[in-house]
């Protein structure tokens, strides 16, 4: 069995996206959508359309409660479970937003899901958000890309980008620095709002800042000494260790998922995180689940801790795939 065989014989919110970034399925011409002939982009909007209909984005679609809520809450702090952790995953999986089922679910969160647990967001909307910038990115990226409005997520995180660059939730503290976390958040929250609504020289000239912050330091290393950074200050995770699902946390191969999907050209500041990430591929050409935050699952979506990991080897390959332009 080859690598792309192993990759599609899985779950369709996989599946889809291997027909779409890894396959023949993409024609010579690459334009905003990664053009594709009439007949390959109807294999993979059918496949993609299985998303909400087979595994698990059925699964998690049908656990939703009849007022908008998984979990009970807008979001938990270390479970998975909650509103906001499940409509990430659905994201992720590529649920299209356009389809019934999408606008459906998020109509429900839209209208009944209400923050809950601190008084400076209490009551307030999912989609307005609450007050940290790495859990505002998080909404703001689901909400931008099942096409919700989340301006005013957007405009708060403009407001709250520090002078290197980047962003941290510690700033409401008196943090001056970045952190690689909050950052990546926002990053992503930036660009889904622009994939949706189009260019705005505000958004694009702090999404610029925020990526330079990172290339600068070339996804890994401090700006002051050049040191590679081999742990997380706040929680010691290792970024060369590769997670799926991802959640709040920052690693090497999430940093150049951000770059893949902005359409940058490759920069030369990559090449030692691309480097890392051949480096980790086995013998047998497939990435490895290195690691998985603590925490409730609602569904199991990929192998054990030390084995062959599907999402890993999607995302690593597509990386690699956009940076040696193929």
């Amino acid at each position: 069995m080859t690598v792309i065989d192993w990759l599609l014989d899985s779950d369709p919110a996989i599946r889809w996206q291997v027909l779409r970034d890894l396959t023949d399925a993409t024609a010579s011409e690459v334009n905003a959508e990664r053009a594709l002939t009439d007949a390959t982009a109807s294999e993979v909007n059918a496949e993609r359309a299985r998303v909400a209909s087979e595994g698990w984005g059925a699964e998690l679609l049908a656990a939703q409660a009849a007022d908008g809520y998984w979990g009970g809450a807008a979001w938990l702090q270390n479970e998975w479970v909650s509103t906001m952790h499940v409509l990430w995953l659905l994201r992720d999986f590529g649920l299209d937003p356009a389809s019934a089922d999408a606008q459906r679910a998020t109509a429900l969160v839209r209208d009944n899901v209400v923050w809950s647990g601190w008084e400076a967001y209490e009551g307030k909307a999912f989609f307005v958000g609450e007050v940290e910038p790495c859990i505002n990115g998080q909404v703001a990226s689901i909400g931008a890309y099942f096409h919700h409005d989340v301006g005013g997520i957007i405009d708060r995180l403009l407001g709250e980008q520090l002078v290197d660059g980047g962003w941290n939730c510690e700033a409401e503290n008196g943090s001056t620095r970045s952190s690689f976390n909050t950052t990546i958040c926002v990053l992503e929250a930036l660009l889904e709002y622009e994939r949706t609504n189009g260019s705005d020289p505000a958004v694009t000239g702090a999404r610029l800042r925020g990526e330079t912050y990172l290339l600068d330091r070339h996804l890994f290393r401090r700006l002051s000494t050049g040191e590679a950074i081999t742990s997380d200050r706040k929680r010691g995770t290792d970024w060369t260790q590769f997670a799926f699902p991802v959640w709040w946390h920052y690693d090497i191969l999430r940093g150049l998922e951000y770059f893949r999907r902005s359409r940058a050209s490759p920069d030369a500041r990559l090449a030692e995180a691309i480097a890392l990430v051949e480096s980790k591929r086995d013998a047998d050409g497939r990435w490895l689940l290195d690691h998985r935050y603590p925490g409730a699952m609602r569904i199991e979506i990929d192998g054990p801790v030390g084995e062959p990991s599907r999402w890993n080897t999607l995302r690593a390959m597509r990386v690699l795939k956009w940076y040696q332009g193929k």
